[in-house]
Order: C-alpha cells, then sequence, then structure tokens
C-alpha cells in the first residue's frame, strides 16, 4: 500500500493501472479467504479503500 501523498503525484494513466492491480489482489484475497488462507482479514478494507482514493483522485484530475 502506497501513502496517500504518493498516489496524489500519480498521472491518470498511472492511476488506473494501479486501480487494476489492486483490483487483482482483492480478487485474490476472495479465493484466498475461501480456502481459509487469508493472514489478514484487514487487507480487504486498506484495498478497498485505496481504490476509493484513487478514483477520487481521477477525478479531481479531470476537473
Amino acid at each position: 500500500m502506497a501513502k496517500k501523498t504518493e498516489n496524489k503525484k500519480l498521472t491518470k494513466d498511472q492511476a488506473e493501472k494501479k486501480i487494476g492491480l489492486l483490483k487483482k489482489d482483492l480478487f485474490n484475497l476472495r479465493f484466498k479467504k475461501i480456502n481459509n488462507q487469508i493472514d489478514n482479514p484487514a487487507q480487504f478494507s486498506s484495498i478497498k479503500r485505496d481504490i476509493a482514493r484513487l478514483y477520487t483522485i481521477i477525478r479531481n484530475k479531470n476537473d
């Protein structure tokens, strides 16, 4: 997980790529949860929060 200030410096394309990677991570975490292999269940909320932050950054750059 990157810091908030690092995310603000990203361009729109970089933020979209990072969102894609985070969504893949979230997808993989769901499978780990089903198989009871997850180590830190708090990762779900932190990844979702990071995705939301990146969407907000993209929306603000469009304005």
